[in-house]
C-alpha cells in the first residue's frame, strides 16, 4: 500500500468510501414523517444531511479542491494497482494551550482495520515540527477511546454541549461584519466556543462561504463577526440552527477563553437578531460560567499524543 495526495479525480472513489459509513438513506416528507429513500433520489442538500460534502462527488470536489489549495492535508490510501483503499485528511493548527502546535487528523476513513492503523501510524511518524497530533470523538464512544489510547493517545478536553438564552444584557461592546476568511487571522489563537476538532478545522469548514450554490444552506442564516467586549476581540459565527428557526450555534475564536462580558454580548447581539436560543460547545470553564443555564453531558473528547 501506499500513500499519495488526493487529487480531483479521486473524488468520486472517496464519495463513496465514505458513504459505506450510512446505513440506511432517509428524507423527511411534508407530514413530518421519516421515509426510506434510494440514494439516486436524494437531492445534493438530502445527501449533505446524511454526513456533509462528502457524501456527494459534486459537494466533494468543492470541498477537495479547497483543502489542495492549502486549508488542510487530503491524502488516499492505494493499492499496487491504484485502487483507493482509504482516505484521510488532517490540518495544521497553532493555538494557545492546551492544544498549543499540532497536526489535527480529522478523517481515516478505510476499507479495512489493516488500512486505518496504516494511515494512522503514517500521522504518528509525520508529524515532523509539531510533535503533537490530535483526534476527536464523541465522548461515549468506548471503542475510539481504546483504539486511540492503544496507540499512546491520552484525553487532552472535554467538551460539553451547552443551551443558553438569548437576552438583553448590559454592556458595552462593538461588532462589525466579518467576510474576511484567511486562516492567518486565527493563528495562536483558541475556540473557547463551538469546538468539536480544531480551531484551524471549524475555521476551514464555518468561515468561508463554500455552499452559497446550496440554496437550502444558504437559506440558513450566517452571521460572521468581529466582536470586541471589554477589551477582547473575537471572532463569532453564528449559524441558525437546522432544527430551531429561532436558535443558533455559536462559534468563537479568541485569544483567550470567554469571558463574562463577551458571553453577555453574544447573547445580547443574537436577542437583538430574533434568536432566543444559541447552542455552545465547550470546556467545564464555559460550562461553569453558564451555570444557570440548561449544561449537558460531556459529549466530545479531544486526545492527544505528543513526541
Amino acid at each position: 500500500m501506499q500513500i499519495r495526495p488526493a487529487t480531483l479525480d479521486d473524488t468520486q472513489a472517496i464519495c463513496a468510501l465514505m458513504r459505506t459509513r450510512i446505513r440506511r438513506w432517509q428524507r423527511w416528507c411534508d407530514d413530518g414523517r421519516v421515509e426510506d429513500v434510494p440514494y439516486q433520489e436524494l437531492t445534493l442538500y438530502e445527501r449533505w444531511l446524511h454526513g456533509g460534502a462528502w457524501m456527494s462527488t459534486e459537494t466533494g470536489a468543492i470541498w477537495l479542491s479547497h483543502l489542495a489549495r492549502g486549508a488542510g492535508t487530503a491524502l488516499v490510501l492505494v493499492d499496487d494497482e491504484n485502487t483507493i483503499m482509504g482516505y484521510t485528511e488532517a490540518y495544521q493548527g497553532q493555538e494557545l494551550a492546551p492544544l498549543g502546535k499540532h497536526v489535527y487528523v480529522h478523517e481515516i476513513v478505510t476499507q479495512d482495520d489493516i488500512a486505518r492503523d496504516f494511515l494512522m501510524q503514517y500521522w504518528i511518524d509525520q508529524r515532523q515540527e509539531a510533535k503533537r497530533i490530535t483526534v476527536s470523538f464523541a465522548n461515549y464512544d468506548n471503542e475510539q477511546h481504546a483504539y486511540y489510547e492503544r496507540y499512546g493517545f491520552k484525553p487532552l478536553l472535554t467538551l460539553y454541549s451547552i443551551q443558553v438564552s438569548a437576552q438583553q444584557g448590559q454592556g458595552f461592546y462593538r461588532t462589525s461584519e466579518h467576510p474576511n476568511a484567511d486562516p492567518a487571522q486565527i493563528k495562536e489563537l483558541v475556540m473557547p466556543i463551538g469546538c468539536t476538532t480544531s480551531a484551524r478545522h471549524q475555521w476551514e469548514m464555518q468561515w468561508p462561504s463554500h455552499w452559497d450554490a446550496l440554496p437550502q444552506i444558504k437559506a440558513q442564516k450566517t452571521h460572521r463577526l468581529l466582536f470586541s467586549a471589554a477589551a477582547q476581540d473575537a471572532y463569532v459565527l453564528y449559524q441558525q440552527h437546522l432544527y430551531d428557526p429561532r436558535g443558533a450555534t455559536v462559534y468563537c475564536w479568541s485569544h483567550k477563553g470567554v469571558s463574562s462580558q463577551l458571553l453577555v454580548a453574544i447573547k445580547d447581539w443574537a436577542h437583538r437578531e430574533g434568536y432566543r436560543t444559541l447552542y455552545l460547545t465547550g470546556d467545564e470553564k464555559l460550562a461553569k460560567l453558564a451555570a444557570d443555564d440548561d449544561i449537558g453531558s460531556p459529549q466530545t473528547a479531544i486526545y492527544a499524543r505528543d513526541a
